[in-house]
């Protein structure tokens, strides 16, 4: 795919970013959420926009990097990580992949796989030696391509909780990589 690409976030991208990331996670729990809540989805695509600009124009440090894949000029998915970020792994030595984002439309074009293979480059550039992600449990694809990736789970588990009354609860597993012998 010729005009496929990797690039740094910029200044301009932050509502193409909020905008696909809706459409992820309408995509994702169309069917396991609430209507009302996938609403609000939608209509926080504003304040995810303003994340979106803070992460890639004003990140917490020099290591915290929003990456984005696009299709010609068309922003089609995002990457973002820095130093991980749980209480069981050295932050030092060890980056975590926050969010890997594909618009729904553009998926199995390599668009993540491209954005996998940069972020590793990134992170390995800036000294880490180990990485981690963590992925929804019902994820298989991101999964998969993560395990194809050299990527495994490391036996960690976690639950989130959106609403705070157990309703909205996301359970995901912790993937880990060796930076050292990935390709």
């Amino acid at each position: 795919m010729a005009d496929a690409s990797v690039r740094p976030a910029g200044a301009g991208d932050a509502p193409a970013l909020a905008a696909l990331q809706v459409r992820a996670w309408l995509s994702a729990y169309a069917d396991s959420w609430p209507a009302e809540v996938l609403d609000e989805f939608t209509a926080s695509q504003p304040r995810f926009a303003e994340r979106w600009d803070d992460a890639a124009m004003q990140p917490p440090s020099q290591v915290h990097r929003v990456l984005v894949a696009c299709a010609g000029a068309t922003v089609v998915g995002a990457a973002a990580f820095g130093p991980a970020s749980d209480d069981d792994v050295d932050p030092a030595v060890t980056a975590e992949l926050f969010v890997l984002v594909v618009d729904p439309e553009h998926r199995t074009a390599g668009h993540a796989s491209r954005l996998v293979a940069a972020t590793v480059d990134h992170v390995r550039g800036d000294g880490f030696t180990a990485a981690t992600a963590w992925v929804d449990a019902v994820d298989d694809g991101l999964r998969g391509l993560l395990v194809e990736s050299g990527w495994d789970a490391d036996g960690s588990h976690r639950s989130l909780d959106f609403d705070g009354e157990g309703v909205l609860v996301v359970n995901q597993v912790r993937l880990h990589t060796d930076l050292r012998e990935v390709g």
